[in-house]
């Protein structure tokens, strides 16, 4: 048998596994990422019964990443969220940097490093935009469109200030090996790489725009490209490499063309990266670190639930803010990302990283569901000052 057959067909069985499992999970009511998190639980190997192959999922879960961060870069208008909800211009990044920093402290009196705490905090801190963009597009949703907006732009800013926080505290960390200098210079060069990649791209896309399939061709391609030179080259790390990547071509008119396109792919490699993060619960360390999962979750209930909904209310955003700031109130791509680092930098231990990995799944699925349930008959009603007389 030849023998690219066997992971081939266990990638097939996974996929379809996931549908299955995303299916169910819609059908009692839970976003269907939940069952993309029990599917890789089931297979991991902390688990009786069958066990994927966790280096092939990897490798598919990296190209995922990589896919979806490019995409929301891509997403990013800063522009438009400047025209149209100028108070996010303040409120969603302020919320970054307090709860990274509320979160930062915290943890750190907790027992962590000052940098590893700042780290974590930062994770914390971020959002998943793919469960972002699913509370919006859902079926079952209960937000009205001024919501579905700041949550949209809330996420893509908080994502352009975490990308700028984590790159210099991923550099004072170490990360890669550099000494902070080198590690500054690569980030410096990196940056006008993409400077340039973003004058050059949207030229190279306007004159493929008929040609579909080299059209989509070279989005793929750019988007892992520029984030594999920036990893390799200039010691940037790879997510945040493409997500600059995606944020400098966001601006160009072929950007929502080369995003449509390139959601497919996104869609099917996001599944497979919930499915790793799945497989990464191991039971017995996530007991060691229950109390770092408690408090990983009671910090974003208050360090960032309770934040985005004071400075959602300050602004005055044309949102509901409860349900706006529990939207927010999850961790996810980053978050994941960001951890990962920290732990293969031995900034932080297997206990709490398995913690901070629970508490996507948790932070995901309590986020998702009550979202839907907390539009209060107050919020909910129309202003009686509004309605005609």
């Amino acid at each position: 048998m030849d023998q690219t057959a066997g992971p081939i067909l266990e990638i097939g069985v996974l996929l379809l596994g996931a549908v299955g499992a995303g299916w169910l999970a819609r059908r009692v009511g839970l976003p269907a990422v939940i069952g993309y998190l029990v599917l890789g639980l089931v297979v991991s190997p902390f688990t009786p019964g069958y066990v994927a192959d966790h280096d092939q999922l990897q490798l598919l879960a990296d190209l995922g990443v990589v896919l979806l961060l490019f995409e929301v870069g891509i997403e990013v208008d800063l522009l438009r969220i400047r025209s149209e909800q100028r108070g996010l211009i303040v409120a969603a990044p302020l919320q970054t940097i307090l709860t990274t920093l509320i979160a930062g402290l915290v943890l750190a009196a907790a027992g962590l490093a000052p940098l590893p705490a700042a780290i974590v905090g930062l994770s914390i801190a971020l959002s998943s935009s793919v469960v972002i963009v699913n509370i919006t597009r859902s079926r079952r949703r209960t937000t009205n469109r001024e919501t579905e907006e700041a949550l949209l732009g809330w996420s893509a800013l908080q994502d352009t200030t975490g990308v700028v926080i984590a790159a210099i505290l991923l550099a004072l960390l170490g990360i890669g090996g550099r000494p902070l200098d080198q590690a500054a210079a690569g980030l410096v060069a990196f940056i006008a790489l993409t400077i340039a990649v973003a004058r050059i791209l949207p030229i190279v896309l306007r004159a493929l725009r008929t040609e579909h399939d080299l059209f989509l061709i070279v989005s793929v391609a750019a988007g892992l490209a520029l984030a594999g030179v920036g990893s390799a080259i200039f010691g940037v790390p790879l997510a945040l490499a493409a997500f600059a990547g995606g944020l400098a071509v966001a601006e160009s008119p072929e950007a929502a063309e080369a995003r449509r396109r390139l959601l497919p792919f996104r869609d099917v490699f996001a599944v497979l990266f919930f499915v790793v993060i799945g497989t990464l619960i191991q039971p017995d360390a996530l007991l060691r670190g229950l109390p770092w999962l408690i408090l990983f979750l009671g910090l974003i209930v208050v360090a960032k639930v309770g934040v985005a909904w004071l400075l959602a209310r300050a602004t005055r955003l044309q949102a509901r803010p409860v349900q706006l700031a529990i939207g927010l109130g999850q961790v996810g791509e980053f978050s994941f990302v960001l951890g990962s680092a920290a732990v293969a930098a031995d900034a932080i231990t297997d206990e709490t990283y398995v913690a901070l990995i629970a508490a996507v799944a948790l932070s995901i699925a309590v986020s998702t569901v009550v979202v839907r349930l907390v539009a209060s008959r107050r919020e909910s009603e129309p202003d009686p000052a509004a309605l005609p007389a």
